[in-house]
């Protein structure tokens, strides 16, 4: 990629932002539109589930693949293409008459959205090469999660409210059209120096092992379990034998890179599982609107927006353990204080603990995708960046999958009854005990990954993929 001016490099990183705008807002619109979907297509508790997991399951399976073609073929290319699949994906959500119908466009929505997040961080990445520099412009990436949070729930009620569901869906398409112009006229093409082979087996084997997981999960499937098991199996034993393997295992002998990894899982699920919980909690057990709903939930969104770039520049100065302790301790808080002191009886606990989980989540972005990145080949940035966001897919699929599993498991009688109302608190305890305990993995994990014994790691795993070292002062604490 040839230098850009620092006004240049600014477009560059509004027009990627755009696409994470697009991905992360309609993920949060749909979550408030839950009910309203559910009574209209007469859809279960598994059958909401699957209109999001149908969604982040695909992209979790396809985003390496589309990282590294965008590394082989062109960044560019990729990003486009992605930004035309995931805008007509979204006008065919619009018209679907059912709910078979509804989930199979998300899919395509999906097979979209994989080319854009991950080629916009590898874009970054190339264009962002100085490592404080490169921190705060994902500090501000991260940011736009939040405002994609804050604005989504706003958004989303207002549009179901007025005009119905379907409406969710048209706003991706003004935006996702002006990004694929300003992509067009503004974005330099870039590709790693050297193409990797694809890696077709790999690609099988894992889309085997993430669908097989979830279905197992959503549906209670004993066998679609050991599937996943055996596909897991084989991805472990297969991907080393190869020379230039879909997922390169050695990534992962750095230990900030697979904690950031685990964190990336646990955080998503966490993230996943509160919104999917919250939503159904605040429209069918309290009777809210879809509007009043996503007002509720803006204490939460407006601090992961305020916190997200604090974190950035964070990570730039400090390292990442600081952001991730605040957010393990704030994020497991609030699952304590919904699991053990019924914070959903009182609003003022409601809102304390929806303010902790933002600040949590808002915290926890930078790091991972800075750890991720940091000190790995600059033609391998593709790979790396689309590995941290397939674990974030990963997390928030099974985040819907396990606690819609525990309120399936747990709910009974009608959406508005007494016996529906107090059977979902009483199974939701179950769930934020679950959440409590991503929050502390994130807290445990980001503490263990991110000293002195850490940072060893990463410079032994940069050396061995022959990348350059990684800088202590940016990438990695010093407490």
């Amino acid at each position: 990629m040839p230098e850009l001016t620092s006004r240049r490099r600014l477009l560059v990183l509004a027009i990627c932002c755009m696409s994470l705008l697009i991905v992360s807002l309609d993920n949060t619109i749909l979550n408030v539109a839950l009910p309203s979907m559910g009574r209209e297509l007469h859809a279960s508790v598994s059958g909401l589930q699957w209109t999001i997991d149908a969604y982040t399951l695909v992209i979790a399976s396809l985003l390496m693949l589309a990282g590294s073609t965008a590394d082989r073929i062109g960044r560019r290319k990729v990003f486009m293409a992605g930004l035309v699949l995931f805008t007509l994906g979204s006008l065919l959500c619009s018209l679907a008459p059912n709910l078979e119908s509804l989930v199979a466009f998300r899919a395509l929505q999906a097979v979209g959205g994989s080319m854009l997040n991950p080629v916009a961080m590898s874009i970054i990445t190339n264009t962002f090469t100085e490592p404080a520099e490169r921190a705060r412009a994902i500090g501000i990436w991260g940011g736009v999660v939040g405002i994609s949070m804050a604005a989504g729930p706003l958004v989303g009620g207002v549009l179901v409210d007025s005009i119905g569901w379907r409406s969710i869906f048209w706003v991706n398409l003004p935006v996702g059209v002006a990004a694929l112009a300003l992509t067009w006229r503004y974005v330099p093409e870039s590709r790693a120096p050297r193409a990797r082979r694809a890696d077709p087996v790999g690609q099988l084997l894992i889309m085997v092992f993430l669908g097989s997981l979830t279905y197992s999960i959503i549906e209670s499937s004993l066998v679609f379990g050991l599937l996943a098991a055996v596909a897991l199996v084989g991805v472990v034993l297969y991907e080393p034998r190869r020379r230039e393997p879909l997922i390169d295992l050695r990534f992962f002998r750095s230990a900030p890179f697979s904690g950031a990894t685990v964190i990336a899982v646990c955080a998503f699920a966490s993230l996943g599982g509160f919104l999917f919980l919250n939503t159904l909690y605040l429209q069918d057990v309290r009777g809210l609107s879809a509007l009043d709903a996503g007002l509720y939930m803006l204490p939460m969104a407006g601090l992961t927006f305020i916190c997200a770039p604090l974190s950035g520049r964070m990570v730039g100065s400090r390292g990442p353990r600081l952001s991730l302790v605040i957010a393990g301790t704030t994020m497991a808080a609030c699952g304590v204080l919904f699991a053990a002191f019924d914070a959903e009886t009182s609003n003022t606990l409601l809102f304390t603990g929806y303010v902790l989980f933002g600040v949590g989540f808002g915290m926890v972005n930078a790091p991972i995708t800075n750890t991720a990145v940091s000190g790995m080949p600059k033609e391998q940035a593709g790979v790396a960046a689309a590995i941290a966001s397939t674990s974030r897919q990963i997390g928030q699929t099974l985040g819907v999958a396990v606690i819609g599993a525990v309120l399936a498991a747990g709910v009974t009688g009608a959406v508005g009854s007494p016996a529906y109302g107090t059977s979902f608190v009483d199974a939701s305890r179950t769930a934020w005990w679950i959440l409590a305990g991503c929050g502390l993995c994130v807290l445990v994990v980001g503490t263990l990954t991110s000293g002195p014994w850490a940072e060893r790691t990463a410079r032994r795993c940069a050396h061995t993929l022959g990348g350059p070292t990684p800088r202590p002062s940016v990438t990695f604490s010093r407490d």
